[in-house]
C-alpha cells in the first residue's frame, strides 16, 4: 500500500455508480502514472478500519468513491493527517463535493482533477466540524430536519427520495416549535423556539438544499441557520427557497456565525453528513484545516 492510491469504495453508492465509477477512475489515475489499491469494507467499520489502514501504511492519497456517506468514512479516517483526500461522487446527496466545487457523477474528471493536484503537489485544507470525535463535513442539522431523518430511517418503504418526501408530510402534520438553548463561542446562553436549527460548515444538505448558503469551508466558522417558529403554511412557502438559498432573507430565519455552537433541546437528535450523532445537549467546533483534499476550489 505505500505510496499507492488508495481507492475507497461503497459499490452500492447511488445505486450502483459507485461500483461503476471506480474502474475509469482507477484507469485515469494510473495512466497519470499512479499505482492504485482498491479498498471495499465489509460495512461501514470495516471500511473506516480499512481506510485507517492504509493511511498508516503510507497511502499517497486516499479518494473516496461513493456518497457523502462514504465521505464522512474518509474524513474519519484522515482529519489531522498529511494524506490529502480525493472524491468521486457517486451518490445521491454528493453535498461535499458540491461546496468545493468537485465534478459531480463525473468519474473521469474527478479522477483527473485528483491527478492534477497531485502532479501539481497542490491540495486545499478544508475546515471540518468536529463533536467530540466525531466530524463532518457539511450541515449538523436539528429540529424539523432532523426529525424527517429519524421518521424515514424507521420507514421501510417506500425506497429512495419518496420516502424522505413522505415523512416531511407526516413530521408537517407533527409540526411544533423546539424551545432550543443555544451558546455562540464565549457568549451568553440564548433561549428561542425555532423550528431547526442549521449548523453548516458546507453550504448543502439533502442533495443540493441549500441550508447554509454563506457558508464556507476555509474561515474557520460555522454559518448557523436559525428558523423561528412558525406555521405549516409558513414552512410550506419557505421550504422551497432552500433549493436555491433564498430562505435567508425570509423574516423568521437569522442567520450567525461562529467557530462553536452548544446547541440544548429536549427529546431531539442531531444529524451530521446524513447520519445521527445522538441526542442534544452537544457542542460543535470548527477544526480550521483539518483535511486536505485535492481538486477542490480554493
Amino acid at each position: 500500500m505505500n505510496d499507492a492510491i488508495c481507492l475507497l469504495v461503497n459499490p452500492t453508492a447511488g445505486r450502483g455508480r459507485g461500483g461503476r465509477y471506480a474502474a475509469p477512475a482507477a484507469r485515469v489515475l494510473r495512466e497519470a502514472g499512479h499505482p492504485v489499491r482498491a479498498v471495499v469494507g465489509l460495512d461501514a467499520s470495516d471500511a473506516l478500519r480499512r481506510a485507517r489502514e492504509a493511511v498508516a501504511g503510507g497511502a499517497r492519497a486516499l479518494v473516496a468513491v461513493g456518497g457523502d456517506g462514504l465521505v464522512s468514512l474518509a474524513l474519519h479516517a484522515l482529519a489531522g493527517t498529511s494524506t490529502p483526500l480525493g472524491i468521486v461522487a457517486a451518490g445521491t446527496g454528493d453535498d461535499f463535493a458540491r461546496a468545493l466545487g468537485l465534478p459531480l457523477r463525473a468519474p473521469a474528471a474527478a479522477a483527473e482533477r485528483t491527478a492534477a493536484a497531485l502532479a501539481a503537489g497542490t491540495a486545499t485544507p478544508v475546515d471540518l466540524g468536529r463533536v467530540g470525535g466525531r466530524w463532518f463535513g457539511t450541515v449538523l442539522a436539528a429540529g424539523f430536519d432532523s426529525r424527517v431523518n429519524d421518521r424515514a430511517n424507521r420507514m421501510n418503504r417506500p425506497r429512495g427520495r419518496l420516502r424522505y418526501d413522505l415523512a416531511i408530510l407526516a413530521e408537517l402534520a407533527t409540526l411544533r416549535p423546539v424551545p432550543f438553548r443555544l451558546r455562540l463561542d464565549e457568549g451568553p446562553w440564548q433561549e428561542l423556539d425555532a423550528t431547526l436549527v442549521a449548523v453548516g460548515n458546507g453550504t448543502s444538505y439533502g442533495g443540493g438544499l441549500r441550508i447554509a448558503p454563506g457558508a464556507r469551508t476555509d474561515d474557520g466558522r460555522f454559518d448557523i441557520t436559525v428558523v423561528g417558529a412558525c406555521s405549516r403554511r409558513t414552512l410550506l412557502r419557505v421550504l422551497p427557497s432552500v433549493r436555491h438559498g433564498g430562505h435567508v432573507d425570509h423574516p423568521l430565519v437569522t442567520v450567525v456565525r461562529a467557530a462553536r455552537v452548544t446547541l440544548a433541546a429536549a427529546a431531539t437528535t442531531a444529524y451530521a453528513d446524513g447520519d445521527p450523532l445522538g441526542g442534544l445537549p452537544l457542542t460543535a467546533r470548527t477544526v480550521p484545516g483539518a483535511v486536505r483534499v485535492l481538486g477542490a476550489d480554493g
